[in-house]
């Protein structure tokens, strides 16, 4: 862990943010990195690297989560292993991530054994566990935007014949498991949170095929399974999640408020006030979360509250860093 990392963590809680939640980290050694330099989890010695990340932003007074998030078949860096995983063969949409030094196509992924998901879900368990130990405040599973979890929630990617594909209810199946290791290894009193998307990195414009019918199964699912909130995502969090012939016309967020009856995090254009307030008036939201903007303005609340202007953010601080040896790598 770098002094960068450090400085970079405790920015946004000296800013006034009260809730600091990861990049996705990976939570294994074998097939969970998403690109090169991406920071893991995947063993003790990594686990002790966070601890001073910890201890900055709590000295800061912010609450810190670690996100957990196994890439699969999006892997476009995996400096341990040269093939990537999911939960069939299937060829991912779109192309690699310019900002993850990635070029041309997606691999095509290897299918996962049955053996192999129950390694992934004692990684996300054994991770959580060494998170809680460096004095993480709680974890959330990453199971969203296209990543290995959501690739076997998304139709189209989990072509599986056994129990794990099929069925929405076999299909969220995964991520129900991951929950349950997650919170029987941490115990009751460890904060567990889960993302969920329809859209992905490489596929934004995604919608559950069942849409309301969908939502209900799923969020059910993942609140009965020991989580204590549900984290969506979405292009637009304001938007109607669905098409109105199969929804009442409410947003991601509120289907999981009412259907999985746990505090919701709401993420997706939510960068200005007005915005941020507006979501949470009707009571389907109780935080909202902010990427983009945040990244921009690392004091964006204490600007929120002091009515100061907001920074653009400046998409070259996503790019690779020039003068980073291929040898260093």
């Amino acid at each position: 862990m770098t002094n960068d990392m450090i400085r970079y963590y405790q920015g946004f809680a000296e800013g006034g943010f009260g809730l600091v939640i990861t990049e996705g980290i990976y939570p294994d050694l074998a097939h969970s990195q998403g690109y090169l330099h991406q920071p893991g989890i995947g063993d003790d010695a990594q686990a002790q690297a966070w601890k001073p990340v910890v201890e900055a932003v709590h000295g800061a007074g912010a609450k810190v989560v670690m996100q957990l998030m196994h890439a699969g078949a999006l892997s476009q860096g995996n400096h341990r292993t040269k093939e990537s995983v999911g939960p069939s063969a299937v060829q991912p949409k779109g192309e690699q991530l310019g900002f993850y030094r990635g070029e041309g196509p997606y691999a095509m992924p290897r299918e996962i054994t049955e053996q192999e998901i129950a390694d992934v879900i004692d990684s996300f368990a054994a991770a959580a566990l060494r998170a809680k130990q460096a004095g993480f405040d709680g974890v959330e599973v990453h199971g969203a935007n296209g990543y290995l979890l959501d690739q076997f929630l998304t139709d189209y990617t989990n072509q599986r014949t056994d129990w794990y594909g099929g069925s929405t209810e076999n299909r969220v199946r995964l991520l129900v498991e991951v929950v349950q290791a997650v919170r029987a290894a941490v115990g009751p009193g460890f904060l567990v949170g889960i993302r969920i998307s329809q859209g992905k990195v490489n596929d934004y414009h995604h919608k559950w095929a069942n849409g309301q019918r969908d939502a209900e199964i799923i969020f059910t699912s993942v609140a009965a399974a020991g989580a204590d909130y549900i984290h969506t995502t979405e292009h637009d969090a304001q938007a109607p999640a669905f098409s109105e012939t199969n929804s009442d016309g409410d947003t991601l967020a509120g289907y999981a408020k009412r259907f999985g009856k746990l505090p919701v995090i709401a993420n997706g254009k939510l960068g200005t006030p007005d915005a941020a307030n507006a979501i949470l008036a009707d009571g389907k939201t109780d935080i909202v979360a902010l990427g983009k903007s945040a990244l921009a303005n690392r004091d964006w609340p204490q600007r929120a509250a002091n009515g100061h202007g907001f920074q653009e953010l400046d998409a070259g601080i996503l790019q690779p860093l020039a003068h980073i040896k291929t040898s260093e790598l």
